[in-house]
């Protein structure tokens, strides 16, 4: 990946620059940057830039605006701007008299080969990749939708021989094309002061990374430099984990399974996982950790704790499909849905009505792509769908029966997929929780029916 990096700013050294005109044939002063963020979807455009004086300036144009209009709001700022800076300085206030007015400057747009840009020209059309914007002498270097991160999140727990998946979600960029390095915390021997804390780079420079048992007792740093697939970046972000690396529980059940998956399925083949991975707020009543699960240990039922088993074992069956089931709407969010994508899958997700947890169903994106996504609760199709009538009308002799079915709030989650390499074949995947009660299987039955 730095490679990448490298040969993309030994290009950009070695291309010739534009000379602005009236420049004389000397080339310019390093150039700011003057951010443009433009989507097709939204009516505004927004442009940061730093004037001279040292302020910021964040403005929001209409797309379909002329440039001109722009850029005489621009000049406006930046007179604003200069005013000001000379009120606040001792020399203006005794050198002059009449403090008039500070003179407007100049304000023009050049697209990439020099040329002017007409301002008659509507905003979403005048500010492009590359152009030069001059606000008086100074020269801004337009950058139209950069690669930017929009968050950056390390999990709470880590463990030792575990994967760290970390949360990236970035605009213009993709987690694919963007740059990781990973740092391990060191301190100074025999000095446990955080003043003098300091950061080690480890080999590692994959999205995933795996701490150690040697890592046990230190907290990790991640720097990320979004990237897209023109080999454009912008600027990085850091985020260090807020608890050291704490040691893992060693073998886990799941590790001999994973011999017999190391690798994905070939052409033809698919593989899938189904799995109740028990939602938290079950995991932490009282009937769980004194009836249900006696033989776990507190903190083993802890949601921090079990992702990191969850994570490793379903990314070790190198599933194609995975069908999950008492998912929290958090734990898909913020844990499972951007530890999976770290391995390739793509996560859908539908809650139960009336709860905070649901289904969960992944897929392969280098296999599939989605086609359509279907949702049902059981309870209005059982009401709504013509082909379950029979199946009502008997149901309604038993008035109890029948309030405790429509009181559930079991859902289907249906996905049709397609295949990436022979789109005629087409994938219907279901997945569902269906209800069951150890007094009583009637709600399981109905709901197969």
């Amino acid at each position: 990946m730095w490679r990448r990096l490298r040969s993309a700013l030994r290009s950009l050294r070695g291309s010739p620059a534009v000379l602005p005109p009236g420049s004389g044939g000397r080339p310019p002063a390093a150039m700011e940057r003057a951010v443009v963020r433009c989507v097709p979807s939204e009516p505004k455009l927004s442009l940061r830039f730093v004037l001279p004086d040292g302020s910021a300036r964040h403005m929001q144009r209409d797309q379909a605006e002329p440039l001109g209009r722009a850029l005489a709001r621009i000049a406006t700022n930046a007179a604003k701007g200069h005013g000001k800076a000379s009120k606040k300085s001792k020399k203006a206030r005794a050198e002059g008299g009449a403090e008039g007015e500070a003179a407007v400057p100049a304000v023009r747009l050049f697209s990439r080969d020099g040329a002017a840009v007409a301002e008659e020209v509507p905003n979403a059309a005048a500010w492009q990749d590359g152009a030069v914007l001059h606000i008086g002498d100074a020269r801004y270097r337009v950058e139209r939708n950069p690669p930017a991160l929009t968050e950056l999140r390390l999990p709470r727990s880590l463990l030792a021989g575990f994967p760290v998946c970390p949360k990236v979600s970035a605009e213009f960029a993709a987690p694919q094309h963007c740059l990781f390095r990973w740092f391990r915390e060191q301190r100074p021997a025999g000095s446990g002061d955080a003043a003098g804390e300091a950061w080690v780079e480890t080999a590692a420079a994959e999205r995933v990374f795996t701490p150690s048992n040697a890592l046990v007792g230190l907290r990790l740093k991640l720097r990320c430099t979004p990237g897209d697939g023109e080999q454009r970046y912008g600027p990085a972000r850091e985020v260090e984990s807020s608890g050291p690396v704490e040691a893992g529980p060693g073998a886990c059940t799941f590790d001999a399974r994973h011999l017999y998956t190391k690798k994905v399925c070939g052409h033809g083949s698919v593989r899938a996982v189904s799995y109740n991975i028990l939602a938290d707020t079950y995991a932490q009543t009282e009937f769980s950790r004194t009836v249900l699960y006696p033989y776990c240990a507190p903190y083993a039922l802890e949601i921090d704790y079990r992702q990191n088993l969850l994570k490793k074992e379903l990314a070790g069956y190198s599933a194609d499909l995975i069908c999950l089931q008492e998912v929290d709407k958090s734990v898909f969010v913020d844990s499972l849905a951007p530890a999976l994508d770290a391995f390739g899958l793509e996560g859908l997700f539908r809650i139960k009505e009336k709860q905070h947890e649901g289904l969960a169903t992944f897929y392969r994106r280098d296999k599939f792509s989605l086609l359509s996504q279907h949702d049902i609760t059981f309870s209005e199709a059982l009401l709504s769908e013509p082909l379950h009538k029979e199946l009502c009308e008997q149901l309604a002799k038993y008035p109890v029966v029948q309030e405790k079915v429509l009181q559930r709030s079991s859902v289907l989650q249906v996905s049709v997929l397609q295949s990436t390499t022979d789109p005629p074949r087409k994938l219907c995947v279901a997945n569902t929780h269906l209800y069951w009660h150890p007094k009583g299987n009637f709600g399981t039955f109905l709901h197969v029916g």
